[in-house]
């Protein structure tokens, strides 16, 4: 089986209704003219990546607005689509949240942040994601045929136990949408995709915005690594969609000749410390 995966690496502008406009029309052609199966937006794609502006376009799920309009394109078009990710407003909380709409328009997997971020890396935290946001506890997963994919959100990324969970769930593509800054995925980006792919001997995507002059500059450079390592595909800078065949049969090719999980020793990976 292979799934033809395309990131939709999108330009995010002031205004909601045209940043949902632009998912749509990029939405039709990574299906029509890219023919994917499977299509992909970056993290809070519907409003620039501001305290202020991130809860006013804070929106119930499945009801809001850009719900709505992932689930018509995803049942026009006939492809799945992974939603980025959106702010959610439930039981007065707020949520970094991504869904997963199936080709029937069928909302089939939700998802919230696990790990937030507030990580001065480049020298200013933008936003304290804690204190905006309320933190997921749970995996999310769907499948495309026999493939189980797995979903993370940025700063999950960073979290090697986290990705090896969904491959010991049997998950054999982890998505991650994501907006990283430039300084920090300059020095990252790219390492921590082959690091999670290699980890696990699985496919990983990373989605980020295009690169824009907002408070946040995205990092851009949408990537997908196939089990050995590889970047198979790769972005600019700038609004593109990037698209890449994943071929399922690679994986057990790369399992048997490595059989790493085979031969792992969960048993000595529980650490308990005691305190005297």
């Amino acid at each position: 089986m292979t799934i033809k995966i395309a990131l939709i690496q999108l330009r995010v502008v002031d205004s909601k209704e045209k940043n949902l406009k632009n998912a749509c029309d990029l939405i039709r052609i990574a299906k029509k003219e890219k023919e994917a199966n499977l299509v992909v937006l970056p993290e809070c794609f519907n409003a620039p990546y501001t305290a202020d502006t991130l809860q006013d376009v804070a929106e119930e799920i499945p009801g809001g607005q850009t719900c709505r309009a992932l689930s018509n394109a995803a049942r026009d078009f006939g492809v799945h689509v992974v939603g980025g990710s959106i702010v959610e407003s439930c039981g007065g909380r707020l949520y970094n949240t991504c869904t997963v709409w199936g080709p029937e328009g069928d909302l089939v997997a939700t998802y919230r942040k696990v790990h937030l971020c507030d990580s001065s890396l480049s020298g200013k935290t933008t936003i304290a994601e804690t204190k905006l946001f309320t933190a997921g506890s749970q995996y999310a997963t769907f499948s495309i045929g026999d493939t189980r994919i797995g979903l993370g959100i940025c700063w999950d990324m960073r979290f090697a136990e986290f990705a090896t969970a969904y491959r010991t769930l049997g998950c054999d593509v982890l998505i991650y949408p994501a907006l990283c800054d430039v300084p920090t995925g300059e020095l990252h980006w790219e390492l921590l995709a082959k690091a999670r792919a290699l980890d696990n001997q699985a496919f990983v995507a990373f989605c980020s915005p295009a690169r824009t002059h907002a408070k946040l500059i995205p990092y851009g450079h949408s990537l997908v690594v196939d089990p050995w390592g590889q970047v198979i595909q790769r972005a600019t800078e700038f609004q593109e969609i990037v698209v890449a065949d994943l071929k399922m049969q690679e994986l057990a090719d790369v399992r048997r000749r490595i059989p790493v999980f085979e031969q792992k020793r969960a048993d000595m990976y529980e650490l308990k410390v005691g305190y005297s």
